[in-house]
């Protein structure tokens, strides 16, 4: 993939609409998918939400897991490349598994699939960017929020920029999640990885229909040295990352980048609190020459703190030891116990 390329992406806009549907597949969870100790069982069911892009149907997977008496939900925007797979970590899940340790706090949780991957529709790629893809999970917000009564929206990586968008322009939930993500982007390495992106349709895992040449995923074996380096290389994790690993649209990076390192118009919107996790080996985000500052938490906190209102009231965790896929850090329960205390002031 060409950087060029990238630019040359247009930015599109979803229509709103509603509806909230259960997929054909549901099923009400025991121990087996979470059991809540001290909270009961908890419920997981697969949701199909309509949305339309440009007046085209189109609809939106996600797996919603509810702990028995829970009032918050996190909605969970993947990044690029994973699908909602990356929030509920089959390889020890116990402690990788992001979905079970907030289930267990009592918090639910819907991790959704980004449109072009999953078990979500796969428009053309040109029309999937982060506004678009903000503007589904905005859809998606509107749609679960009489079940409960707070929402946050959550993201990693690009699903982080996606989830600032979504806060900044619709102001409709109670807290935003950026976990991979900073507004000092070290394009020193995230243009190279960008570049060694190979179209899906050449991959033999992901050749599935509807999937044009603008839908892009990692070669293989890169995976480890992209999103975990220079955490503890535990084959069986890297193995599971693999066989899980999806797709993004090459338009999606363009107002990532753009809107976020240029501009910067959404996260000043946002007026709800803010909390942001990064690993403190993450390359991408962090560190010279032009990342920022992740070697403590106080550091991330002021080096983020510019790049939003007062009203975000910004709190900050680095998890040490590991790079850009957090969730399959072996230390990502000390990531989950930050989270689980912020979502409790909200």
């Amino acid at each position: 993939m060409r950087w060029s390329r990238l630019r040359l992406s247009a930015v599109a806009l979803l229509a709103a609409s509603a509806g909230l549907l259960p997929a054909p597949a549901s099923a009400v969870s025991g121990a087996g998918a979470g059991a809540v100790s001290g909270a009961g069982a908890v419920a997981c069911e697969d949701l199909r939400v309509p949305v339309t892009v440009l007046g085209t149907p189109h609809s939106v997977h996600g797996r919603l897991c509810t702990p028995a008496g829970a009032s918050t939900v996190q909605v969970l925007i993947p990044g690029g490349t994973y699908n909602s797979s990356y929030w509920d970590i089959s390889y020890s899940p116990d402690t990788r598994s992001y979905r079970q340790a907030m289930n267990r706090a009592g918090i639910a949780t819907l991790a959704v699939d980004r449109l072009g991957t999953g078990r979500s529709s796969r428009p053309l790629s040109a029309l999937v960017t982060a506004s678009t893809q903000a503007h589904a999970v905005h859809q998606v917000v509107r749609a679960v929020r009489p079940r409960f009564e707070k929402v946050v929206v959550g993201g990693h990586s690009i699903g982080a920029a996606m989830a600032l968008i979504e806060a900044g322009t619709y102001r409709d939930v109670d807290g935003v999640l950026v976990t991979g993500f900073t507004h000092r982007m070290n394009l020193v390495t995230v243009v190279p990885a960008l570049a060694g992106m190979i179209p899906a349709v050449l991959d033999p895992h992901l050749r599935r229909g509807g999937l044009d040449v603008g839908y892009l995923t990692t070669a293989p074996g890169t995976r480890y040295g992209s999103f975990h380096a220079p955490g503890p290389r535990v084959d069986d994790a890297i193995g599971v990352d693999e066989a899980t690993k999806d797709v993004f649209a090459a338009s999606e990076a363009v107002d990532t980048i753009t809107l976020h390192n240029v501009v910067v118009p959404f996260t000043r919107l946002v007026d709800v609190p803010v909390m942001v996790v990064v690993g403190a080996g993450d390359t991408h985000f962090c560190g010279r020459p032009l990342g920022s500052d992740c070697r403590s938490t106080d550091s991330l906190r002021d080096s983020e703190s510019p790049f939003f209102s007062p009203a975000a009231r910004l709190h900050a965790h680095v998890l040490p030891d590991y790079g850009h896929s957090i969730n399959y850090a072996p230390n990502a329960p000390a990531y989950h116990r930050a989270v689980q205390a912020w979502t409790a002031t909200l």
